[in-house]
């Protein structure tokens, strides 16, 4: 525990949630100094209440700090109140339990999960006083290592990292610690340290490599600066989920936070193979945790937490094969300790809404869908494989089940799209309220109504999918949609019980561009940054006026990156990257999508994505090779 802080009562006083900077939490990690080798800072580039809900950062503190030799802290980016005060009183960005100076740690290592948050990582390289870019820094900076989904096209960010750590924190770690400790000992320069690094499965170390630029802007190579570094370099992945290291004492904020709930892990991965998912390509070969192993997890960390709720995590919940048995378990054992079950991913059938009954019997919270798109035709555009029939089937079950609200989530600017598209997302609204009053009679609704939410996000498409080579749609195109959405909607008959939302259209824009950027773009992020940019992904501190006054001043053509269609044969920026998906595979997905070809999850029938070659998970399992309709 440490009771020496590094703001002054005076500054904690005048700032807003002072327990965001104080450390001390329940469960918080405490070592002594001279006891270590080495210091981690672990940073989630947001407000602490979003970075202290994320899992990843949960797993590797826990990991970290049961080695004996390191000491592994946790950092924020802080919100602009302090961040005034900081670079007022010129007071160091600090780590929550030492209260010490992040300049003085060994390593920075920053979680990346969204594009939005490119300026808040140099934000807290800034306030740290690290050099923003690695080719400044020395042996009195720490070493400035990246994880996360963004990592699979890191370019745009390439020249603030040192390392980026491509796929699973928990495999190759203990060898970078190891190396380092090494290099230390040995009087390495840091140059050549990095060099070593490249040589750890996984490790990318962006300045041992040079881009090369064709005149129409695209890459013509990007190639290894030595002959020993990797040409390209593949994700390392967990192979064996139920032995993984998994966190029994998370840390326990002081303050509500985002997830205020003990998460639990089901499996990592996703069969169902959706076109514009990421997660579901990255991840991938799906590979479960046992059961048995599961339950006690629960228990263990319900008991180390004080939490009141419990949360199963994974990209599709319904397809964990053990769920009817872990469900059973936790109803039986959190019923009576009054411990909520929370259950995201869940697919809406006979199962998950008895599974819903039992959990909520009192309070029946909102039901989800996720259709996507307001056609079948466009659903197998994107491989959902979700039918109308399963949404207004899994609706009349919810309704007799004493639900009444419905919330739908669907992307605006999906390949192929056509206003008969469009206006379904209005129909299909329409058609689940006329459900409601066909399954619920009048005497039967106390006095409540069905209350239906419309969702619209734009689509934007993602590096390691099948539409990375998909043209975007300008601001003004998915501003129009968004119009005849809402038009659709007004139409319809029931359409007083309908409510919509869109996103906003210019932070959509900017994650478009920094989603499929190259290194280009690190100009950019800085010069914006150096404007005053942080906090993009907050749209009221989200300044779309000086990115664009940014891209202009530096000759940079946003829809370069955003709205053109990419040949079969383009490199990308991040083509040496692997995460054991083949591009042939995304390529051939790209066309079954315009051709509206459906393709199996992964459970019925093997599509040959490459991720076979990992040997483990439901690459595994026999196939059913019949067609399932969730």
């Amino acid at each position: 525990m440490n009771n020496n802080l590094a703001l002054s009562d005076e500054i904690l006083l005048s700032i807003e949630k002072p327990e965001r900077y104080i450390g001390n939490e329940v469960n918080a990690v405490y070592k002594d100094k001279n006891d270590i080798d080495i210091r981690f800072a672990m940073c989630f580039p947001d407000v602490y209440e979003i970075g202290m809900s994320h899992l990843g950062i949960q797993i590797l503190y826990g990991m970290f700090n049961e080695y004996k030799d390191v000491w592994c802290e946790r950092v924020y980016s802080p919100w602009m109140d302090l961040d005034k005060v900081l670079r007022e009183k010129n007071i160091p960005l600090f780590a929550l339990e030492s209260q010490e100076p992040i300049k003085d740690f060994d390593f920075l290592g920053v979680t990346i999960q969204y594009e939005m948050c490119y300026t808040n990582i140099l934000q807290i390289l800034d306030l740290s006083n690290i050099p923003l870019r690695s080719e400044d820094r020395t042996w009195d900076d720490p070493i400035v290592i990246g994880g996360g989904p963004c990592t699979y096209n890191p370019e745009p960010i390439a020249p603030f990292f040192d390392i980026f750590y491509i796929g699973e924190g928990e495999t190759e770690y203990r060898n970078l610690f190891d190396l380092y400790k090494e290099a230390k000992k040995n009087g390495t320069s840091r140059a050549d340290f990095l060099r070593q690094v490249s040589h750890i499965k996984g490790m990318y170390v962006p300045s041992l490599y040079n881009v090369s630029y064709k005149e129409d802007g695209t890459i013509a190579s990007m190639e290894p600066v030595y002959s020993d570094v990797p040409a390209t370099v593949d994700k390392v992945m967990v192979s064996d989920m139920s032995s993984a290291y998994y966190p029994m004492k998370p840390v326990v904020p002081y303050i509500k936070v985002t997830q205020d709930r003990v998460v639990l892990e089901v499996m990592r991965g996703c069969i169902r193979g959706c076109r514009f998912c990421q997660a579901g390509m990255l991840y991938r070969p799906l590979r479960q945790r046992n059961v048995e192993v599961l339950k006690k997890y629960a228990m263990e960390m319900l008991k180390n937490t004080g939490h009141e709720e419990i949360s199963l995590s994974s990209l599709s919940t319904s397809d964990y094969t053990e769920l009817p048995e872990l469900i059973d378990f936790l109803i039986k054992e959190c019923g009576d300790k009054k411990i909520n079950i929370s259950l995201p991913s869940l697919r809406i059938d006979a199962f998950s809404l008895d599974v819903m009954n039992k959990v909520q019997d009192v309070k029946k919270s909102s039901l989800t869908f996720a259709p996507e798109a307001g056609s079948q035709r466009l659903r197998n555009v994107i491989n959902k494989g979700l039918t109308e029939e399963d949404i207004l089937g899994g609706s009349h079950e919810a309704f007799l089940g004493g639900w009444n609200r419905v919330k739908l989530y669907f992307m605006l600017g999906i390949p192929t799209e056509t206003d008969e598209d469009i206006l379904g997302i209005g129909d299909i609204a329409n058609k689940i309220a006329k459900e409601y009053f066909d399954t619920v009679p009048k005497e039967k609704r106390n006095g409540r109504s069905i209350e239906i939410v419309a969702s619209t996000s734009f689509f934007i498409p993602k590096p390691f999918t099948p539409f990375q080579w998909a043209p975007m749609n300008t601001k003004e195109e998915f501003l129009d949609k968004a119009n005849k959405t809402r038009k659709g909607i007004m139409e319809q008959l029931n359409q007083r019980h309908i409510k919509y939302n869109w996103h906003e259209a210019d932070a959509s824009m900017m994650e478009g561009v920094l989603a499929r950027g190259d290194r280009k773009l690190a100009d950019a992020i800085e010069a914006a940054y150096k404007k005053g940019c942080i906090y993009d992904a907050w749209g009221d501190y989200f300044h779309y006026d000086k990115w664009l006054e940014t891209f202009d001043e530096l000759g940079i053509d946003m829809y370069f990156y955003t709205s053109r269609v990419r040949k079969e044969d383009e490199i990308f920026p991040w083509d040496f990257l692997g995460c054991g998906v083949s591009k042939k595979f995304l390529y051939r997905e790209w066309q079954n999508a315009q051709a509206g070809k459906v393709t199996p999850n992964c459970r019925m029938n093997c599509s040959g994505c490459g991720a076979l070659s990992y040997g483990v998970g439901v690459c595994k399992e026999p196939k059913t090779g019949e067609a399932v309709h969730d």
